[in-house]
């Protein structure tokens, strides 16, 4: 609804006055829907700031701004949601086209016209009439994921229905690419050609949930709108093509940094911002635990740089300055990329690192559970012992399952990766600090033995044998998880037999 109330604004007011007032009554209408709805969602942290966009957005639609600011407000809206709200926003498999354009013909053609012009004859007699796929102005506005919600849903207020429960998502899926490729078949011949040759053009779009959400109008500050409609056209056509030649990895990284810089350039810093974010999260952030056991001062002065360089976007820093920061952080990702390949297939290498990874790691987690073992030990408590060694030993139970869906884990985003590595060094922190406070309190002036003899035994009858039992799994595993992340990055260097000597 947000992203047809974005498209058809601009058909309803120009220059602050209503230039159909129908087309005003039903954008008012869908504003006031949206806004109704995004109230009546379970309430998260987010809400507030979502009534808040919800409000603005009311606002600006009954003070007849502009088009292309409603807009703006609208897709930013539904950003927003998304993000709120998760919802699978892409296929699961790249779209079949050749099953859009049959379904398309003998399901929609009588409506929307067998080339998508909207001039069906079932369409003529149809109010509002029926959407022109064609119309690039229109098209630029739209993703393929909001016309596939267009068509599982409908629009309320016209005649377009649902058809959710005729069509599963994958031939809805194909649908939406289908019919959002019709305005582009000019500009998609150019667009195979682009896709195989400009860096800075496929830097745009990394997979298909990407490509889903896509709009020209998103690509236009970096690429233009030329460029951009071929691009999306050409995808849209050919999504398969995301997925055999798109960028990753640190070649990624690179274009995103490039491409951030021109949309700084052209005047676009949210874009610039989201870009940057981009090439660290989906860029670096995927090889860096195979960037650390290679060269881990490298990995954190990148890691420093590219932060710094993000602040920069922010901060309404001069170009020039920009610009020199994005080259001393492209710098150091040539030479994370000559690492990372020069690594790649050393079979010394990979076997040295997989025996360093395992010898830091295992020695931190040993000590924390020699530490406890001794505790215990000099407290003449010998039952208590079992609750440590059944901690750290499912803890490695555990280790084991996370190895076993670490590639899944792994692919769904960095910044998914990186939240899990924080919020559990965080709460492995926490434990570790509480302990360390508790242990300092006792040992001073001698009352550390003292307390051991009093209170060991009642403490323990508290249940507070499982406290160690939860501090030992939680020490043993924080580092499997760390050393799962390093490996499962050696892993695919293809030295499974040399990671394996190492481990």
């Amino acid at each position: 609804m947000l992203d047809y109330l974005a498209t058809d604004y601009a058909g309803a007011v120009k220059d602050g006055a209503v230039i159909s007032t129908s087309e005003y009554a039903e954008m008012r209408e869908f504003t006031a829907t949206a806004r109704s709805r995004i109230g009546a969602l379970p309430p998260t942290a987010t809400t507030p700031a979502l009534m808040k966009q919800a409000d603005t957005l009311v606002a600006s639609v009954d003070a007849k701004a502009a088009p292309a600011q409603v807009a703006t407000q609208a897709h930013a809206l539904a950003d927003a949601l998304l993000q709120a709200y998760p919802v699978p926003t892409a296929p699961e498999q790249a779209p079949d086209l050749a099953r859009g354009a049959a379904l398309y013909q003998n399901q929609c053609a009588a409506c929307h016209g067998a080339t998508g012009r909207g001039d069906g004859p079932a369409g003529r007699q149809l109010s509002p009439h029926p959407v022109n796929f064609t119309d690039q102005t229109r098209a630029d506005q739209r993703s393929a994921l909001s016309l596939y919600e267009v068509i599982s849903q409908g629009v309320e207020g016209t005649p377009m229905a649902s058809y959710a429960q005729q069509f599963p998502s994958d031939d809805r899926w194909a649908l939406a690419y289908y019919v959002g490729s019709l305005a582009y078949t000019k500009e998609a011949a150019a667009g195979a050609d682009m896709w195989q040759h400009d860096t800075a053009a496929r830097a745009q779009i990394a997979d298909l949930k990407e490509l889903s959400r896509t709009r020209v109008t998103q690509l236009t500050p970096t690429l233009g709108a030329e460029r951009a409609r071929a691009i999306v056209g050409y995808l849209r056509a050919h999504p398969e093509a995301i997925q055999q030649q798109a960028l990753a990895g640190i070649p990624l990284a690179r274009a995103r940094l490039a491409a951030s810089l021109t949309a700084y350039r052209a005047g676009a810093k949210a874009q610039a911002t989201q870009l940057a974010l981009s090439a660290y999260l989906d860029g670096v952030e995927p090889v860096e635990p195979q960037l650390n056991a290679r060269d881990g001062a490298l990995r954190a002065k990148l890691e420093t740089a590219m932060g710094a360089y993000r602040t920069a976007l922010t901060s309404s820093t001069s170009v020039e300055s920009v610009a020199q920061q994005a080259d001393d952080v492209d710098s150091l990702l040539v030479r994370a990329q000559e690492v990372t390949a020069d690594a790649a297939g050393d079979a010394a290498a990979t076997f040295l690192g997989a025996f360093t990874i395992l010898v830091r790691e295992g020695l931190e987690a040993l000590l924390v559970v020699v530490a406890l073992l001794a505790f215990l030990r000099k407290a003449a408590r010998p039952e208590a012992l079992r609750y440590v060694h059944a901690g750290w030993s499912l803890a490695l139970v555990a280790g084991g399952i996370t190895w076993a869906i670490a590639s899944y884990a792994i692919s769904i985003s960095g910044a998914g990766r990186e939240l899990t590595e924080g919020l559990s060094s965080l709460f492995a922190a926490f434990v570790l600090l509480g302990v360390g406070l508790w242990m300092h309190q006792k040992s001073i002036g001698g009352r550390w033995q003292a307390y051991l003899k009093e209170k060991m035994a009642a403490a323990l009858n508290r249940r507070s044998a499982w406290f160690l039992f939860g501090l030992a799994f939680i020490s043993v595993y924080r580092e499997v998880f760390e050393s799962i992340l390093f490996y499962a990055a050696l892993w695919n260097d293809g030295q499974e037999v040399w990671l394996l000597s190492g481990i």
